[in-house]
C-alpha cells in the first residue's frame, strides 16, 4: 500500500515548531486498522477532527474502494499548510470540500458524526495560554461535572468533544499518547468515560513496534462505541510494525487472535482502569509496596540553578561561607552506577561539576555575612524574584530544604531508571527523587536496600511508571510509593516494619 512517511526533524526551529503545532502523522497501517473500526457496521460518513495531511481520509478512500461503497469525507484542521500537504500526498480538493479551518475543540461544527476517527495534536499543558485553558476547564466541567488538572494536554480535550460529538451507536478510534491514561487527571477522565461509554479495544505497542519511532511518545488507541458500557474490554500489545495483524483483528470483529504478532488479554474494566489502560494486566498477589517502608519527595527545585547551583571554585570566588552551602546533586548522569560516594563528588568537583547548593535561610538581607549579602543582590539586579516559582518563596531567596535521603532514585530514563544508595550524603535537585526510610535503624536500611536494588524490584517500575518513546518511563513520587517489592524478597532479607515511623524529610528551615 502507498505511504507517505513525514519527516521529522531531529532539533533546531523546525522541530520546536512541530511540537507547537503537535503534528505527527499516523502510518497506514495504523491508519488502516483505525479505519477499519470506525466504519464496521456500514458507516458511510467519516468524521476526521485533525485532518492534517489526510491520513485517515486516503485511508478511508483504499477501503471504500475495496468494498465498494464511497465514504463520504468530513473533518476540520486548524492548519491550511497541513492540508496543502494532504493535496501532495493525494487527496483532491473533492476529498477535502467538506473540511472546515476551525479549532474543533473551541469551535465545532454543529451535529453529531457517525464514526470519528483522529490522531489528535499532542499539544502540552506548558505551550497553551491561560485563556484558552479556562475555556478548557469549563469545556470539562460542562462534560463530566469535574474541572481536569491543569496538566492535561490539548489532545485530552480533543477525546472529550470528539465523545461529545459521537452518535448514538456511532464509532470513535484516536490514537493518543499513554499520558492519555497515566496522567494525574486519568482517574477522572476514565471513571467518566467508563460509564458514559463501551470501551470495545485497547491497543498498546511493544517498543521496537512504536508508530512513531524515533519520538519520545508511548502511543496507544482507544476503539471507543456511542453505547451501553460493558465490564470487560480487550488489551491488545502489538509486537511488529508494519503488521497487517492489526488490520486484520479489527476487520474480525475483534475475533481473530492466533496472530505472533498480537499479544490479546480480556480484561476486567476496573481492573484495567484501575492499573492503568497503558499497562499490562497486574494481578493482586498481597506484595507490599514501597510505601509500607519508606516515603518519597521530589528533590529540590530552585527555580534558578545557574544562580543557586555552584561549583566549588564559584563559592569559594564569592566568598560563601561553607554554613550556606550543602552538597547537592544536579543531574542523575553525574550518578554512574548504583552508589554514590563523597569521592564520587570530589571527582566532579575536580571536573568542575556544580555540587554547591546556595541555600539562605529566611532571614532579612541586612542579617547575611557580607559575601552572602553581595551574592544576594546580584539575583535581585538579575530579577530572580520574578521567576514563577521563585515569586512564591518568602523572601524569595529562602531555599528549600531536605534533609540527606538514604536512597535516591533516577526517576525518568530508557533502561537506567534506577535506586542509588547515598553514601555521600547529598540532597538532590529535582532530577532525582528521595526516598526516606519508615525507619533509621542501619540494619533496617540495609535491608531495604537489597531489596531496592533487586531486578526484581526495578522491573516493577514498569506497572507504576508513566511511559514514553523506546521505552522510557518516568516515575512521580507518588506513584513511586506504589511500587510493589516482592514478598520472597522481603522474607529473604528479613526486612520488617517497625513500629518507629520517624522519617527523614521535609524542613521548612
Amino acid at each position: 500500500m502507498a505511504t507517505f512517511p513525514q519527516q521529522l526533524p531531529s532539533t533546531g526551529p523546525a522541530r520546536e515548531a512541530l511540537r507547537q503545532k503537535g503534528q505527527f502523522w499516523t502510518p497506514d497501517w495504523i491508519a488502516d486498522a483505525m479505519v477499519c473500526y470506525v466504519i464496521a457496521g456500514g458507516h458511510t460518513t467519516l468524521f476526521d477532527p485533525a485532518v492534517g495531511a489526510g491520513v485517515f481520509f486516503r485511508a478511508a478512500k483504499r477501503l471504500g474502494n475495496k468494498a465498494g461503497r464511497t465514504i463520504d469525507l468530513q473533518g476540520t484542521e486548524l492548519d491550511p499548510d497541513a492540508l496543502e500537504e494532504a493535496r501532495q500526498t493525494g487527496l483532491t480538493e473533492l476529498d477535502l470540500a467538506n473540511v472546515a479551518i476551525t479549532d474543533f475543540v473551541l469551535h465545532p461544527p454543529n451535529g453529531v458524526y457517525e464514526a470519528i476517527v483522529a490522531n489528535p495534536p499532542y499539544i502540552r499543558h506548558h505551550r497553551l495560554t491561560s485563556q484558552v485553558k479556562e475555556q478548557l476547564k469549563a469545556l470539562a466541567l460542562s462534560m463530566i461535572g469535574k474541572v481536569l488538572d491543569g496538566r492535561s494536554g490539548y489532545h485530552i480535550y480533543f477525546l472529550l468533544r470528539a465523545l461529545q460529538r459521537l452518535e448514538k451507536g456511532g464509532r470513535l478510534a484516536f490514537i493518543m499518547p499513554a499520558d492519555t491514561c497515566e496522567g494525574v487527571f486519568a482517574a477522572t477522565l476514565w471513571k467518566w468515560i467508563a460509564r458514559s461509554f463501551c470501551l470495545d479495544a485497547v491497543v498498546t505497542f511493544a517498543p521496537h513496534a512504536s508508530p512513531f519511532p524515533n519520538v519520545d511518545t508511548n502511543a496507544m488507541i482507544f476503539f471507543i462505541r456511542n453505547a451501553e458500557p460493558r465490564s470487560e474490554f480487550l488489551w491488545v500489545k502489538c509486537n511488529r510494525r508494519d503488521s497487517d495483524a492489526l488490520k486484520t483483528w479489527v476487520l474480525s470483529g475483534f475475533t481473530v487472535n492466533d496472530s505472533p504478532d498480537l499479544e490479546i488479554h480480556v480484561r476486567d474494566l476496573s481492573e484495567g482502569t484501575t492499573t492503568g489502560l497503558s499497562r499490562a494486566p497486574l494481578e493482586e498477589n498481597g506484595d507490599p509496596t514501597l510505601g509500607d517502608f519508606a516515603t518519597v519527595l521530589r528533590g529540590i527545585a530552585t527555580g534558578a540553578n545557574e544562580f543557586f547551583f555552584l561549583t566549588r571554585k564559584q563559592a569559594e570566588d564569592l566568598g560563601i561561607p561553607e554554613g550556606f552551602l550543602i552538597r547537592a546533586i544536579g543531574r542523575t548522569r553525574d550518578v554512574f552506577g548504583e552508589l554514590l560516594s563523597i569521592q564520587d563528588i570530589e571527582a566532579l568537583d575536580a571536573k568542575g561539576r556544580p555540587t554547591r547548593l546556595f541555600s539562605p535561610d529566611g532571614r532579612s538581607l541586612h542579617d547575611f555575612p557580607s559575601a552572602v549579602q553581595e551574592y544576594l543582590k546580584q539575583g535581585e539586579a538579575l530579577r530572580l524574584m520574578e521567576r514563577p516559582l521563585i515569586s512564591t518563596r518568602k523572601p524569595w531567596y529562602k531555599m528549600e530544604v531536605r534533609s540527606a535521603p538514604p536512597f535516591l532514585f533516577a526517576y525518568l530514563g530508557r533502561r537506567n531508571a534506577r535506586f542509588i544508595r547515598n553514601y555521600a550524603g547529598v540532597v538532590p535537585l529535582t532530577c532525582l527523587l528521595c526516598v526516606y526510610p519508615r525507619n533509621n535503624d542501619p540494619i533496617f536500611i540495609d535491608r531495604l536496600w537489597e531489596v531496592l536494588r533487586n531486578p526484581e524490584t526495578v522491573n516493577n517500575l514498569i506497572h507504576v511508571g508513566k511511559s514514553y518513546g523506546d521505552g522510557a518511563i518516568k516515575v512521580e513520587p507518588r506513584s513511586l510509593e506504589k511500587l510493589r517489592l516482592p514478598k520472597g524478597l522481603i522474607d529473604a532479607t528479613g526486612l520488617e516494619l517497625h513500629p518507629t515511623t520517624r522519617q527523614f524529610g521535609l524542613s521548612l528551615g
